[in-house]
């Protein structure tokens, strides 16, 4: 069997027209002499019936934050509507297919209830239902546990599903369908000339979710890093290309993949004290820091606004005095191809700096450059980098 996954997003099952192009894309697929494997998220986003942020909008914060195993047998229920309903519009165009939960699929996860931790697949399930001549629907995001009990495997999830499922099976490719026509340069609500990746590699990719750009999950790229298989990411609505994703240098010649963002950043600016080990006491706390420089006399580092409530009480607990500055913006420039080009860094702080945009901090890796900038300059900030980097390149 010349097996792929096909996986398919929330806003492309709300909608019985959305759903009569799914049946476009598997009818193709068949056409093409291969057996797909379908995953699908929960119908639509937050507001509609059947949306996983709806679901849990019927539960009280205190039991959500106390019973995370209640909570996940009831958002499973998303995708287990999704995967009865598509069974049917596959039905009513002439293919047999069978809804399968993730317990059906053989998703073990570990009881990390929410934001499970996957063990392994058991795929005998999903292969039989093959072999008996039917489509397996698969609902995304869930697993279970050794024991019988529904997980959900944290947001995203069902892109990770995806590509589990396709590592277990060993399928040609995990083709994942949204709203969008592919990757993009940048986010399209931010930069009016973002345009479309034809292809990148699984290293660029993941340092575009892992900075902030909503294109596919980071443990997804992950998982298809290891067992390298290609992801394509395309639009359920239209016959775009789309966006491959696989395990080499993009085969455009380009210094620069992309720009992505987090907002939110707290800088915090600390005198040391070796005697405190403050980042200890963060990671105690699961405070994560990006942008860390460590001086002689002092350390700056970043952290999310989530996070800083908890630092601060790390700091009063300790009687360590420190400065913040807040409302701040963590641009990403990303890109394989600038790896070992002299002139890149001052090259983009020329371009804000010229323009008045104020850089109160820069970090760099082979691949991706981080500059940080009040939120407020943000906008101007990616569209000036993306035209000079991207743009004119």
């Amino acid at each position: 069997m010349r097996l792929i996954v096909q996986k398919f997003g929330g806003t492309s099952v709300a909608s019985e027209n959305s759903r009569q192009m799914i049946v476009n894309k598997i009818k193709g697929a068949i056409s093409e002499g291969l057996s797909p494997i379908v995953v699908v998220s929960a119908m639509g986003r937050k507001g509609s019936s059947y949306a996983t942020d709806t679901l849990l909008s019927l539960l009280s914060p205190g039991f959500k934050q106390k019973n995370k195993r209640a909570v996940d047998f009831l958002i499973s229920c998303g995708e287990n509507i999704s995967a009865a309903v598509l069974c049917n519009t596959l039905y009513d165009a002439g293919l047999n297919a069978m809804p399968l939960s993730g317990a059906n699929a053989g998703i073990i996860t570990d009881d990390n209830f929410t934001s499970a931790n996957f063990i392994r697949m058991d795929k005998d399930l999903v292969l039989k239902t093959i072999e008996d001549g039917y489509i397996p629907v698969i609902t995304g995001f869930q697993g279970v546990t050794e024991d019988g009990l529904i997980t959900t495997i944290g947001r995203g999830g069902s892109d990770t599903s995806a590509v589990i499922i396709g590592e277990g099976l060993k399928v040609l490719r995990v083709e994942i369908y949204t709203d969008v026509d592919g990757i993009m340069t940048a986010d399209p609500k931010v930069v009016q000339n973002a345009k479309i990746i034809s292809d990148l590699s699984y290293f660029e990719v993941f340092q575009l979710a892992d900075q902030g750009a909503k294109v596919i999950h980071p443990g997804a790229v992950e998982i298809a890093m290891r067992s390298n298989i290609p992801i394509i990411i395309k639009n359920t609505l239209s016959d775009e290309i789309g966006t491959l994703i696989h395990d080499g240098l993009s085969r455009e010649k380009k210094l620069f993949t992309g720009i992505a963002s987090i907002d939110d950043r707290v800088q915090i600016k600390v005198e040391n004290d070796f005697e405190l080990d403050i980042f200890s006491f963060m990671a105690e706390r699961n405070i994560s820091i990006d942008l860390i420089n460590v001086f002689p006399e002092e350390s700056i580092f970043t952290i999310s606004k989530d996070d800083f409530e908890a630092f601060e009480d790390i700091m009063k607990q300790n009687d360590i005095n420190f400065k913040y500055k807040d409302n701040l913006t963590q641009i990403s420039i990303i890109g394989k191809g600038m790896t070992g080009i002299p002139g890149i860094m001052a090259k983009i702080l020329r371009t804000l700096k010229t323009n008045g945009i104020e850089v109160l901090q820069t970090a760099d890796s082979n691949a991706t450059i981080w500059c940080l900038v009040h939120s407020e300059s943000k906008l101007n900030a990616i569209n000036l980098l993306h035209k000079e980097l991207l743009e004119n390149n």
